[in-house]
Order: structure tokens, then sequence, then C-alpha cells
């Protein structure tokens, strides 16, 4: 007992380890929901949209007349020490949880009370000197400050996933430099095509996620509008006149983001689109990911009896029973990371769908969703880069032959013999197993000087005059 404290709410009394910052009500929460493992500590962006939410819901209160400026300094100085990363301890929350964010809210009002009791030189839990109620959720309803902090979050997250984009897109791109001399075979529908470098396709790669940059950061942009002042339901009960727009300009100056009041705080209030919209993005990079993830796999299969025309760096035995073989695991588990990003982008979907009337209560999840996902990709893009990109290697000689024995590079003659006569050249080496190039000069359909010119490689990578 005597590492408790006791604390009280309308459901009665309740026992908080004694050094807390949280109180009875965090407690609840961490009573009742023990679903997903990840807690809300595992998130320092989200604290950190508390801390935003929370400081300028207090400057805007002080300037409005509603709260003492003493207490005003104290929160401000409480929710910057969150900023900087203290104290994200003593946000122990599952995720997952009943009650529209209510947990959350709560768990900051709190933290940052019980820091300024503290502060005051009084004993934690000595609300009538600050509340978490009355003084930090002054003017605020879970309904408006829950989803403010998630947007706020999210747009730190944001930035954190477009590095990791840019670096791995730099990372394709110094390898399109490298091998911008390798010439291999392009392919369509996994047959033969026509010749390119292998530096082509490592630039396509890079081009294919650069794509996704402005997106992310276009989609994070609808986060910028928020609900603060709509409290309950939008209707800004309990809030202040003016205070919406004060408190939302106050949150621009304070975060650095900028935040602008919603036009109608009714609509706002249950809206998820931005939430929506931003998932997408993030499944749309998940999709091309995987793809390149795939190509690499392909690309590397072998050594012997698969295409191998690079090398991805060896990262461990690949089996228990066949010695010598190497997997590569690197590109499968950014496969799977990237599966469990599209199965997010589907809960967030239902999440977002799930709302009714004035609220949407599934906003947890959803947040959740979406940001596990931006912690994956950035944790998968990471690997991906780091211990496999940059270390690729090329087998040109394996893939020059494959471009020499190739029935593919018959589509260049198309436009000086005819498809007709293309055609018949390819069926003939297919059954034969002559080359192209014998088929040709046997047919006497082109000069051998001609056929040289239109059958070199390199002739056949760029677009040029007939």
């Amino acid at each position: 007992m005597e590492n408790f404290r006791k604390e009280s709410d309308f459901l009665g009394e309740l026992q908080v380890p004694i050094n807390a910052y949280y109180g009875v009500q965090t407690q609840r929460a961490i009573n009742n929901f023990k679903i997903s493992g990840q807690l809300l500590s595992s998130y320092p962006e989200f604290i950190k949209g508390l801390a935003f939410v929370k400081k300028a819901a207090a400057k805007t209160n002080y300037e409005l007349g509603l709260l003492p400026e003493a207490l005003n300094v104290k929160i401000a100085e409480a929710c910057d020490e969150l900023l900087e990363g203290q104290f994200h301890d003593q946000f122990p929350i599952d995720m997952i949880q009943g009650g529209a964010g209510t947990s959350v809210n709560m768990n900051a009002n709190e933290v940052i009370a019980n820091r300024v009791l503290e502060k005051l030189g009084k004993e934690k839990g000595d609300y009538q000197f600050c509340s978490p109620n009355d003084h930090i959720n002054l003017s605020q309803s879970t309904n408006d400050a829950y989803p403010t902090a998630i947007k706020l979050a999210l747009l730190q997250m944001n930035e954190r996933l477009v590095e990791k984009v840019i670096s791995i897109v730099d990372a394709f791109r110094k390898k399109g430099v490298e091998f911008q001399e390798v010439i291999k075979m392009g392919r369509t529908q996994l047959q033969d095509a026509v010749p390119m470098t292998l530096g082509q396709e490592f630039e396509a790669f890079a081009a294919n996620l650069e794509e996704d940059i402005e997106k992310l950061n276009n989609n994070a942009k609808l986060f910028v509008e928020v609900n603060m002042g709509a409290t309950a339901i939008g209707t800004g009960l309990n809030a202040p006149l003016g205070y919406a727009k004060l408190c939302a300009e106050n949150l621009a100056q304070i975060s650095g983001y900028p935040i602008v009041s919603a036009a109608n705080l009714v609509e706002a209030t249950p809206d998820t689109g931005s939430y929506v919209i931003y998932s997408s993005a993030m499944k749309r990079l998940a999709v091309k990911l995987s793809k390149i993830c795939n190509d690499l796999r392909l690309l590397t299969s072998g050594p012997r009896a698969g295409l191998a025309e690079i090398n991805l760096p060896p990262m461990q035995p690949g089996s228990s029973i066949m010695p010598g073989k190497v997997n590569p695991v690197i590109p499968e588990v950014v496969n799977q990371v990237c599966f469990k990003v599209i199965g997010n982008d589907l809960t967030v979907t239902f999440a977002a769908e799930a709302g009714q009337l004035q609220l949407n209560v599934m906003e947890p999840v959803l947040c959740h969703a979406i940001m596990e996902n931006i912690h994956f990709l950035c944790n998968a893009i990471d690997t991906l880069r780091d211990k496999c990109v940059v270390g690729i290697t090329a087998n040109k000689e394996a893939c020059l032959n494959m471009v020499k024995h190739s029935i593919g590079i018959v589509t260049a003659l198309n436009p000086y013999i005819g498809y007709k006569n293309s055609t018949k050249i390819a069926k003939e080496a297919l059954e034969t197993g002559k080359s192209v190039y014998d088929l040709v000069l046997e047919h006497e359909l082109l000069t051998q000087q001609k056929l040289d010119e239109i059958l070199d490689p390199a002739h056949m990578l760029t677009p040029h005059n007939f």
C-alpha cells in the first residue's frame, strides 16, 4: 500500500503507483486494454502532438482570461518537457482501446497536471491546485484534442517517412549510374523483350519511388486542418467565443506547422477523410516497394539455374539442409512489411467507414494502423537500403550473354525487314536453335554491315531515326 496513492473518479477509488505522473483514468485504461502490446509511449510523435495541443490550449485559455498566468506558465513548461522527450514512460496505455481516445487524452491531462503540481511544490493527485479536467482539459473535449494530436503526430511522422523514401531513391539512383554500361535483356510477361541497361532498370526504381514523395507530402497537408474548439460534437459547448480560431493560431505558432481551424467544426469532428487519403498514399508506396523487391528477387535468382543478373549482399545462411544456399532475405522481409501496410490500409478504411453521427469512435485503431505503417515502412526502407541496395553488384557477362542469345533482339529488325519476316526469323530461331544473326544473313534479308549496326545492343537503348 505504501507504494500506491488513491485517486478517484465517478466510478470510485483506484490505486495508482505513488511515483506515477498519470492518474486514475490512465490506470483504468491500463487495467482494461491489454490488446496490441504497443503502447502510447512507443510513438513519441504522438506524445509530442498531445503536448502541442495542451500547450496551445493553455495559452489560448490564458489569453481569453480563463486560466491564471501562473498555471499557463507551468503547463507550458510541462508540455515543453514532453516535447523534449521527457516523461514518455508515463504514457503506458495500449494504442488500441475503447472510448474514442478518452484514455489518451486523460493520460496527457493527468501527466501534465501532476507535473505542474510537482513544480508548484504540491503532491501528485492534489488536483485542487491543478486539475486534469478543469485546467489541462479546459475548453476542450477528447473529441477535438485527440484527433488534433493525431494530426500533429502524423505531420511529424510524415517528415521522417519522406526522408527515408528520399534516401532509398538516392541509393537506387547511385546504382543506376554505376550500372549504366551493363547491357541486359528487358522482359515483359517474364519473356524476353528488348535490350536495356541495368542502369536504366535501377534508375526506373528510383523514379518510381520518387513520385511518392510528392504524394505523401500533398496528402499530409490535409492534416493541418483541425477541429480544436469543437469540444464534444462541433458546437463549441464550454469553449469561449473566438477559442477555435485563436487556438489554431497558437498551435501553428507553437508547432511550426501551418495549422488552421476547420470551416465547419460539426463536419470536421467525425471526419476521417484525411486519414483515408494519407493511408492510401502509404499503400501506394508499399505496393511499389513490394514490386521492386519482387524484381530484385527475380534478378538475383540462381545462382546457376536462375537469371543471376545481380548479386545481393549475402546476409545469412539460407537453409538448414542445403549447404551454400543464400536467400534474398532482405527483399523478402520488406515484401512482408508491405503486405502488413496494405492490410492496415484496409483497417483504416473500415474504421473510417464505421463512424456514426457526430463522432467516429474507431479513431484509436485507425490511428494505430497509420502510425504502425509509418514505423514499419521507415524501418523496412532503412533495412532495404543499408542491407541490400547499396551492396548490390552486377553480373555483367551473364547479362550480356543473355542479350546475345535472346530471340528478343529480333524486335529491332521490324523497321528494316518487316514484322512478317521478323516473325519468321524468330520462329525459325526457336525451332532450330540458330541465332537471329545467322538466320538474317542466311535468308539474305540484310547485309552483314547493316545487321551489325542494327543489332548493336547499345544502338537499341534509345529512340533513333531509321
